[in-house]
């Protein structure tokens, strides 16, 4: 059978195919006698202890591997793409979708909006169901792939039509059913738009998806993102503090509902809404785990713990004068105020709090993972930012010292002229971060 040929780009060091002699430009063809369609089923092929792996060299000569290896141990072929097959672009032209607000001229990489399966799996990104086909499902049921990340939304199809502008988008709703039969784990989203998926239409999807209760994991409620590049797009009105807590009003009777019948709060809300409603945060507890971090739900709770519980612990820096400067997002930078006092009051560094102002993409994006450098540049350029600078690190691109913006780490420290150092986004590190900045002044 002639199976597809993936590249291979890279051998890992000291791995069994290195020691074989395996190179960048070899080729797989098939293992065991059978096609490797992309990354996930080159994973589940590592689970076996014995391989029989077919390779075609870069002279065209091919030859049979035979490798006697650990269960899940890893052969050490790298590949390009590293996917092992194109990434799926998303077919929605959904009314709240970031990537059309985007405005013009930026990296072509930031455009790509993707809604594949397999990197649901494999990174957790949300997709919407309307790229799978009847065989995907197949073969994400057949294989166990699980949990997979997706973006509900709406269960009402017509309306999930309108809002996804797929007409497709109603009826491969019916693929929730087979995954609940075929066992597969669910963490879901719900991007609302006042005035669209919200009140009774919340209820609606929220009543929908309980039948799924012992497959979904977690539920997030997030509030939908809008840009001043909106030309051409549908009118949605953002959430306001009325608007804000009539959803937190909706979440705590499906939480107690839901607390009752699962010892679990099951449907969560973003940072976002609470601080929109000026409401209390829930207690660290009530977040179960947080199932739902990386959507923003419980970030400043779990952060301000892990804060606490690090100052606790916190060596004596006696004698130290310092001054640092942290920047952040308007929408946190009360918090940060906070935890800069609490820091401040247990180490007696001199600690700055900036908000930036999003001009890059609208005042009313306020989250710090959408500051760029040419916002920060603009906020602080000439002020006396102390010793360094300290930034998030979800203001840069996942893996590059680069923001959104394209501008390099390295630029903005030479246009401020001082040192900038990205932390995570974690109350243990940020301490740790400004100890050892002044580590070496600790006698």
């Amino acid at each position: 059978m002639d199976f597809r040929r993936h590249v291979i780009d890279d051998v890992s060091i000291g791995s069994i195919t290195h020691e074989i002699g395996l190179e960048k430009g070899d080729k797989l063809i098939s293992i065991n006698g059978e096609q490797v369609i992309d990354l996930i089923d080159y994973m589940e092929f590592m689970a076996l202890e014995y391989l029989e792996v077919l390779i075609e060299r870069k002279n065209g000569e091919e030859l049979i591997l035979e490798i006697e290896k650990d269960a899940y141990e890893d052969i050490g072929l790298i590949f390009r793409p590293w996917l092992m097959d194109e990434n799926r672009r998303c077919r929605n032209k959904c009314i709240f979708c970031f990537v059309d607000q985007l405005p013009p001229n930026m990296r072509s990489t930031l455009y790509f909006k993707d809604d594949d399966w397999r990197l649901s799996f494999l990174m957790g990104n949300y997709i919407t169901l309307t790229n799978l086909s009847d065989q995907d499902v197949d073969r994400i049921v057949s294989m166990g792939i699980s949990p997979l990340y997706v973006s509900i939304h709406t269960t009402n199809p017509q309306l999930r039509r309108s809002m996804m502008n797929n007409k497709r988008a109603g009826e491969v709703l019916k693929y929730l059913d087979i995954f609940h039969k075929g066992g597969i784990k669910l963490n879901c989203q719900l991007v609302l738009c006042p005035g669209w998926n919200d009140a009774l239409e919340l209820d609606r999807t929220l009543s929908d998806l309980w039948q799924y209760r012992d497959i979904i994991e977690s539920i997030a409620l997030v509030p939908v993102g809008l840009t001043k590049y909106r030309k051409g797009l549908e009118n949605i009105e953002p959430f306001d503090s009325k608007s804000a807590n009539n959803v937190l009003s909706q979440l705590d009777i499906w939480q107690h509902r839901a607390l009752e019948n699962l010892g679990r709060r099951f449907i969560y809300a973003s940072d976002e809404f609470y601080i929109l409603a000026g409401s209390d945060f829930p207690s660290y507890e009530d977040y179960d785990g947080f199932p739902q971090l990386d959507n923003g739900v419980g970030l400043i709770v779990r952060f301000q713990d892990e804060l606490y519980n690090t100052l606790d612990n916190m060596p004596s820096l006696d004698g130290v004068k310092g001054h640092i400067s942290l920047a952040t997002g308007i929408s946190a930078a009360n918090f940060m105020l906070k935890w800069a006092r609490a820091i401040e009051d247990k180490s007696g560094i001199k600690i700055d709090v900036y908000p930036i102002k999003n001009d890059f993409f609208g005042h009313s994006v306020t989250v710090a993972g959408l500051i760029t450098g040419v916002d920060i540049v603009k906020n602080l350029k000439g002020k006396d930012l102390g010793d360094a600078l300290l930034l998030p690190d979800v203001m840069l691109r996942r893996g590059e010292d680069v923001f959104l913006d394209d501008m390099p780490l390295i630029e903005l420290k030479d246009k401020l002229g001082v040192e900038i150092i990205s932390v995570p986004v974690d109350g243990n590190a940020l301490v740790e971060a400004i100890i050892d900045i002044y580590g070496m002044r600790m006698g």
